[in-house]
Parts: C-alpha cells; sequence; structure tokens
C-alpha cells in the first residue's frame, strides 16, 4: 500500500536567507496527521541564501543527516570536526548526549539546495560522532545504492537505529527493483525530477509512505533523485 504526500501539501517557510519545506511538522509548522513515519522524523528541504545559514545550537539523542543536492554546505561542531560537503557527499551527525553544530553555506554567490533528516535513535545518551562519506553518481545510475545501514556495511555511514537508507539515480528506460524484508515499512523521498514507484508517478518534492508490499519497482525517472528509506514497522516515530 502506498500513500502520497503531496510536494504541494509540505509545511513551509520563507524567512529571507532561508525557505524550507517540511514534510513533516516540524518548528512552527504542526500537522497532527504529519508527525514522521516510523523511526523518521524529519524531512526538511532548505534552499539557503550565499553566504548565509544556521549559527551554533545544540542537539541531544537524533541522528541528523545533510543530504546535499546543489552547492555546497559547511559543517562546523563542538567535537572538533568542520567540513564542506558538495552534491554525491552525506554527513551524518550523532547528537547523543549533546552537541553544538552551525551549518553555512560557503559559497558567495551560489545557494545551497540540500535536504535534513532526523530519524530517532535507539540509544541514548551515546558519545556524540560525526562521519561523512561520498557515492558517486555512477554507484547510484539505474539502481539503489545503500548509503546508511545499522553496522556500516558496504562502506556506509553507521545510524543507531534499524533503519537503512538507499538512493538511486534514473533516467528514461533505467530500471530498479528493491526487495524488501518481511514486516518492514518504507518511505520513499524524490528529491528532485520525476519517477514512478509501483506505478504511482511521482514529482520532485512528493514522499510515499509504503506499507505491505514486498517489492519496489522504480521506472520512467527524468532526472530523478530518489531516497528511500528501509525502516520497522511503527507509525510514528518513539522518544
Amino acid at each position: 500500500m502506498l500513500n502520497i504526500r503531496k510536494a504541494k501539501e509540505r509545511g513551509s517557510a520563507n524567512h529571507g536567507w532561508l525557505f524550507t519545506q517540511h514534510t513533516f511538522s516540524f518548528a512552527n509548522y504542526y500537522d497532527p496527521h504529519e508527525i514522521g513515519f516510523s523511526d523518521l522524523l524529519v524531512i526538511n528541504d532548505d534552499l539557503v541564501k550565499p553566504g548565509k545559514g544556521f549559527g551554533t545550537h545544540p542537539h541531544r539523542d537524533m541522528e541528523i543527516f545533510s543530504y546535499v543536492l546543489d552547492g555546497a554546505l559547511e559543517h562546523k561542531d563542538s567535537i572538533g570536526n568542520g567540513s564542506v560537503i558538495y552534491p554525491g557527499d552525506i554527513q551524518m551527525m550523532s547528537a547523543g548526549s549533546g552537541i553544538l553544530h552551525s551549518e553555512f553555506n560557503p559559497l558567495p554567490n551560489e545557494s545551497v539546495h540540500f535536504l535534513q533528516i532526523w530519524i530517532v535513535p535507539d540509544k541514548k545518551g551515546v558519545v556524540p560522532r560525526y562521519q561523512q562519506a561520498h557515492f558517486s553518481d555512477e554507484e547510484k545510475r539505474g539502481k539503489l545504492r545503500l548509503v546508511i545501514s545499522p553496522n556500516g556495511e558496504e562502506s556506509t555511514l553507521s545510524v543507531y537505529q534499524d533503519i537503512r537508507v538507499h538512493v538511486g539515480l534514473f533516467d528514461n528506460d533505467e530500471k530498479a527493483t528493491l526487495t524488501l524484508p518481511k514486516n518492514r515499512y518504507a518511505f520513499a523521498h524524490l528529491a528532485r525530477g520525476a519517477l514512478t514507484v509501483n506505478g504511482l508517478k511521482l514529482a520532485a518534492g512528493d514522499g510515499v509512505r509504503i506499507r505491505d508490499e514486498n517489492a519496489l519497482r522504480f521506472s520512467d525517472g527524468n532526472a530523478a533523485e530518489v531516497l528511500i528509506f528501509d525502516m520497522r514497522p511503527n507509525e510514528l516515530p518513539a522518544f
């Protein structure tokens, strides 16, 4: 069963330096019917103007990863990490017992477009950690590349939760099938382009709650970039 969440139905806010769209309830946007799915709590689709960003702020007991679509994103944190990520890079921050960080667009003339995604962890109070990895277009072209997993298999980033994240790029006649384990939920977020999943046509920004499906079939892509979350069969995140 697939239930679509249309891009135009998302919450949004325009702060001048930041235009953001929220798949799930976040900050001043609240919808009692959209409070995450399984262990997935936040998908924010952010566009940050040149030279602007999020100042230093705290997090704890949350798995947070950033996925850059265009531009560059600079990260700094209180455990000594500092880096700039570009399209194809993913950074994962386990806030654990507490961490401070900032995110900034270091480019003088180009906005950064990125997704910030929060996952509720299965462990609290862990030592904070930071990870970063690059996944080339070739690894994702016409297939689903595993990028995040509980144990870091296949050179993926590790997450404190029973969740696996796949990313794929699809154009024209490229097709792929992702088999789901029994008794699992999934969520698909189409970051850009157009794509058909199990016969359901998606546009950029659309999300899909997926229940009781054995496999996901991807086809009819048009500059499509999709993230798939394979998750526990829970309706809402548990804090």
